[in-house]
């Protein structure tokens, strides 16, 4: 039945931010609302909120709450804007091109996706052409409208015109939960909305439709393949043009390519997911993990190391493998004498093995906070279409720790680790990081009273240590509430990288315990956390973020000692000699080459130093010190050159 205020009787008492109320017909819109507040709110306004709820402004209104009248200034706006955009776009694809069925197509971080089922491929050229019809639609002003069908006559709907994914997503709506559509002029879409009130308010001029790639239906690789087509979208051109700049300037940093040039790692398809490291990317590698030990032994902690493949009663009793199951690489082994194979898995993380350290021996109060860590390698199933260089692999290290402590101990904890990440942030380039606090998902093993204390445990320690923190629900890890910590790169661009997880479920799962102050066995706290997360990602991640030119005491190859004539070359081998003595990671250049070609080389291999070498450098025993970037060389006697750059290659953590 189509919702109209007529149907409905009674008032509703509605409260707006001024802290005015309105009473008004139960039934009434927000748009009528808008209108009644003022003509300029009634042209402006996109959206509303009602009690938080983003709210459309044809839905009726029937109870008392707050109302917020939303504009295109606000975040809902750009929402709207881009999933008006999606459902603008599946109406021309389908004007174009009428055999062409349509699935979903949501809202992503910068613009929207849909996907459609299609017998002939897209080409770049179709792309211009939807562009142009999205063009003609907005320019239309094509009013939108909504209804609420009931579930027999949606389907019937659907089945007549032969759209059988809408058929499907009907089926996937709860009994109970409303069947709304959206007409964007004379075309349908199934969805929940909420939407603008016609087309001519979208920007016409501030978006861009970006590629097609392939996508399964659902994600199932046993479903249709579709075809997804994706766009951004802004509020603005300039906005839009400053996108497409930034995508620019990602392209140019990708790490693949620069890993490449720098001789750093590579994949192939006989291990997929799984990083070959070459010399170069190994001892970056190595020595970001060197750098990562240091800082755990001075803020307490004890590196340990435990097993890659477990007896899958250890995975059950954790709630892994119920949880957890189809991310894991499983192992079966026929053992000698045994009817059945006994079933290992690979671990996906290294918890359950940490808890298995700490339960060795009785521990009493005093031992606590007890803060266990390993550089724990772990594999998790990832699926191909996912896998993007080192930013999503299958095979993995982590900077994990587990800390078990009492609850009171929770918030100096926390403070600890938030300034231990604070610290190897800055020293990794990172100046910038928001919070947000992860509350408890639909999916999740312990009781609500359980999850309460967690999650009051986890915000009153961000809270007494100063921070700010966005609430994110519902997103919690399975076994307990989380802060998650997200850099912000040199590009603007965000990385989820650091966590911290209250967990009150596992050491209760599997029998951890401490003797306490009274003598009795109490359960402790277990406090995930890592910083760096995987060493991979972030490799590829700080690869990003400095363009390959990494600081000096990370780069794989810190200096190359380059001969301009072949008469340097015994000099070039001496000096090679001295900073590779001083700690340096020196290599030398002789080759028959001209020294701008060398210069060239080496600066796209992203060396940060090139000391060129002739004949005036031998006789004056002088170097010609170049640095990556910066026009112009310096020249240096030997003995400064090979101390000042000593003094550059000084890990952070050590200079202080």
């Amino acid at each position: 039945m189509t919702e109209t205020a007529d149907t409905l009787t009674g008032t509703v008492r509605l409260t707006l931010p001024d802290g005015a109320v309105r009473e008004v017909p139960r039934g009434t819109s927000a748009a009528e609302v808008a209108r009644a507040i003022s003509p300029s709110l009634a042209k402006a306004a996109v959206s509303a909120r009602l009690d938080g709820v983003h709210w459309d402004l044809q839905w009726p209104i029937e109870r008392d709450g707050a109302l917020e009248i939303r504009t295109l200034k606000d975040p809902e706006g750009l929402e709207l804007i881009r999933h008006d955009l999606a459902h603008v776009m599946a109406k021309a694809v389908q004007r174009l091109w009428p055999e062409t069925k349509v699935t979903i197509g949501p809202v992503t971080e910068t613009g929207w996706f849909y996907d459609f089922d299609r017998a002939e491929p897209f080409t770049p050229d179709d792309l211009g052409a939807i562009e142009a019809e999205m063009r003609r639609i907005i320019a239309a002003r094509e009013p939108v409208r909504t209804e609420v069908w009931d579930r027999a006559r949606a389907l019937a709907h659907y089945e007549a015109a032969g759209e059988p994914f809408k058929v499907e997503l009907i089926g996937r709506i709860p009994e109970g939960e409303p069947i709304r559509l959206y007409w964007h002029g004379e075309w349908m879409d199934l969805c929940r909305g909420p939407h603008l009130a016609h087309t001519g308010q979208l920007p016409a001029d501030a978006f861009k439709l970006m590629g097609v790639s392939g996508a399964y239906w659902f994600g199932d690789v046993t479903r249709p393949q579709l075809q997804r087509i994706s766009g951004v979208a802004f509020r603005t051109r300039d906005e839009l043009k400053a996108h497409l700049a930034m995508l620019e300037e990602a392209a140019r940093r990708d790490h693949r390519r620069i890993g490449r040039e720098m001789e750093l790692f590579h994949l192939q398809e006989e291990a997929p997911g799984m990083v070959f490291w070459h010399p170069n990317g190994w001892t970056v590698y190595r020595t970001l993990q060197d750098y990562m030990g240091r800082r755990q032994r001075a803020h307490g902690y004890r590196e340990i190391r435990t097993p890659q493949v477990v007896d899958r009663v250890l995975w059950e009793r954790s709630g892994h493998w119920e949880a957890y199951r189809e991310n894991m690489f499983i192992v079966e082994v026929d053992e000698e004498g045994a009817r059945e194979k006994r079933v290992n898995a690979l671990k996906p993380m290294n918890c359950p093995c940490h808890v298995q350290v700490y339960n060795q021996g009785i521990k009493s109060y005093r031992d606590l906070p007890l803060r266990l860590a390993e550089f724990g390698s772990c594999h998790r199933y990832e699926s191909s279409g996912s896998m993007h260089g080192l930013m999503r692999v299958r095979g993995f290290v982590q900077d994990d720790a587990h800390i078990f402590c009492t609850e009171d101990q929770i918030e100096a904890e926390t403070g600890r680790f938030l300034r231990m990440l604070t610290e190897v942030y800055r020293d990794l380039g990172f100046e910038r990081f928001r919070i947000r606090l992860s509350t408890r998902p639909e999916v999740r093993v312990g009781s609500d009273a359980v999850w309460d204390k967690a999650e009051a445990a986890l915000e009153g320690a961000i809270r007494a240590a100063g921070r700010e923190f966005d609430l994110n629900p519902g997103d919690g890890a399975f076994y307990g509430p989380k802060l998650d910590f997200t850099l912000t790169d040199a590009i603007g661009r965000e990385w989820q990288c650091g966590t911290l997880q209250a967990d009150f479920n596992l050491p209760e799962r599997l029998g951890a315990e401490y003797v306490g102050e009274d003598g009795q066995k109490h359960r402790p706290v277990m406090l995930h956390r890592a910083i760096l997360g995987s060493f991979e990602r972030f490799i590829g991640i700080l690869i990003e973020n400095h363009a390959g030119r990494l600081p000096f005491w990370l780069a794989p190859r810190q200096v190359v000692v380059a001969s301009i004539v072949s008469g340097a070359d015994t000099y070039v081998a001496e000096v090679t000699e001295r900073l590779a003595a001083a700690g340096l990671r020196a290599e030398a250049d002789t080759r028959n080459e001209k020294i701008n070609y060398k210069v060239r080389e080496h600066s796209v291999g992203k060396v940060p130093v090139i000391l060129a070498l002739g004949m005036r450098e031998v006789e004056g025993r002088t170097v010609s010190l170049r640095r990556l970037g910066q026009e112009g060389s310096e020249v240096l006697a030997l003995e400064e050159a090979v101390a000042r750059l000593s003094a550059d290659a000084v890990p952070p953590d050590l200079r202080r």
